[in-house]
C-alpha cells in the first residue's frame, strides 16, 4: 500500500455506520466501494479492523490504505496559481471559485492540489494529509473563493495547525446575506454537525462541535447586508450553516438558500479576504489581505444602485 488517506471523524452529531459515514464524504464512488475496501482490510478505525457497521463517532480517527493499481491518480496539471504569499516553509494562494481544494475519488483533476503538484511536486508540500491533500493545512468549499495557507513540509503543517486549534490564525470573509441585522457587531455561537435526514448538509443540531462566528456589519441594504465574518472554529460550511439558522442566509447560497438573486454568482458570494498568522522561520506575524472577489463586486454594484 503505497496510498493513504486519512480522515478525522469531526462534526457528526450522531453515531454513524463506518460505510456511510464514507459514503457521504464525496471520496468514494459508491457505497459499495467503500464496503470493499473495508472487506480487503484496507480501512483502519483507530489502528484497528472494523465491520462496515461499526459506529464512528467524533474524535475516531480513519485510515484508509489505498493500493498502486486503485483508481484514484493524482496527476501534476499546469493550472496558474495565484500566489500571494510564499516562503521556503508555507505558501499562502487566492483559489479562485469552481475549483476543488483537493481531489476526491470522483474528481481527480483541475483541483488546487493538481496545480500544486505541478509546481512543487510530492516531495514539496506536506504529507501529512495524504496522497489526495498533499500539502493541504485548511479547505475551503468548490466556490467559496479565497486566501488558503499551504504546507511545504510537515514541519510546517503542525506548525500552522497548531495556530488554527489555538484560535492564534485569524481567518475572516466577506459576504452578502439576506436580511439586516439589529446589532452591527456579533457572535453565532451555536453547535454543528450532520443533517441526520441530509447528510450532505451541516446544520445546527443540539449535540453538535462548538462552534462560533463572530460577525460586523460593513454596509446595509434595503433586505441585505454586506458583511465580514471571522471564525474562531473551522466547521465545514461553518459560515453558511450560521447565517442560514439566523434567518441571514449567504446570497446564492443553492445548498442552504433556495431564493435566487437578481444577480447571477457562482454559487454563494462568500470569500476568504483576509489571513493573519505566524511564519515559522521566524515566528513573524504575516497579515494578508486581498480585494473582493467579482461575485461580490457584482452584487454590491447592484446593491449600491438599486437597493439603497
Amino acid at each position: 500500500m503505497s496510498k493513504k488517506i486519512v480522515i478525522s471523524v469531526q462534526s457528526i452529531n450522531q453515531t454513524m455506520r463506518l460505510d456511510a459515514f464514507l459514503s457521504s464524504l464525496d471520496l468514494f464512488s459508491s457505497r459499495s466501494q467503500v464496503q470493499n475496501l473495508i472487506k480487503k482490510s484496507q480501512i483502519l478505525v483507530n489502528e484497528e479492523n472494523k465491520k462496515a457497521s461499526f459506529l464512528v463517532k467524533n474524535d475516531d480517527e480513519i485510515t484508509v490504505m489505498l493500493s498502486d493499481d486503485f483508481s484514484i491518480i493524482v496527476k501534476p496539471e499546469d493550472i496558474p496559481l495565484d500566489i500571494v504569499y510564499e516562503d521556503d516553509d508555507i505558501l499562502v494562494v487566492n483559489k479562485p471559485k469552481n475549483m476543488l481544494t483537493h481531489p476526491t475519488t470522483k474528481e481527480v483533476s483541475g483541483t488546487l492540489v493538481n496545480a500544486l503538484l505541478y509546481k512543487y511536486g510530492y516531495d514539496g508540500l506536506s504529507n501529512i494529509n495524504g496522497v489526495l491533500r498533499p500539502g493541504i493545512v485548511h479547505r475551503l468549499d468548490r466556490n467559496t473563493s479565497g486566501l488558503l495557507m499551504i504546507a511545504k513540509n510537515n514541519i510546517a503543517h503542525e506548525f500552522l495547525t497548531k495556530q488554527i486549534k489555538e484560535k492564534t490564525a485569524i481567518r475572516k470573509y466577506l459576504t452578502i446575506v439576506h436580511g439586516n441585522f439589529e446589532k452591527e457587531e456579533g457572535i453565532l455561537d451555536f453547535p454543528i454537525g450532520r443533517n441526520p435526514n441530509k447528510p450532505e448538509k451541516m446544520a445546527v443540531v443540539e449535540n453538535g462541535k462548538p462552534s462560533i462566528t463572530i460577525y460586523k456589519v460593513l454596509e446595509n441594504f434595503k433586505e441585505y447586508s454586506y458583511l465580514e465574518l471571522t471564525l474562531k472554529t473551522g466547521r465545514t460550511h461553518q459560515i453558511r450553516v450560521h447565517l442560514s439558522h439566523i434567518n441571514h442566509p449567504v446570497v446564492n447560497d443553492s445548498l442552504y438558500n433556495k431564493t435566487k438573486f437578481k444577480v447571477k454568482t457562482t454559487e454563494q458570494v462568500l470569500q476568504a479576504y483576509a489571513l493573519k498568522f505566524a511564519v515559522l522561520k521566524n515566528n513573524d506575524i504575516i497579515e494578508l489581505k486581498i480585494e473582493p472577489d467579482s461575485d461580490i463586486q457584482r452584487v454590491l454594484k447592484f446593491l449600491r444602485s438599486n437597493l439603497k
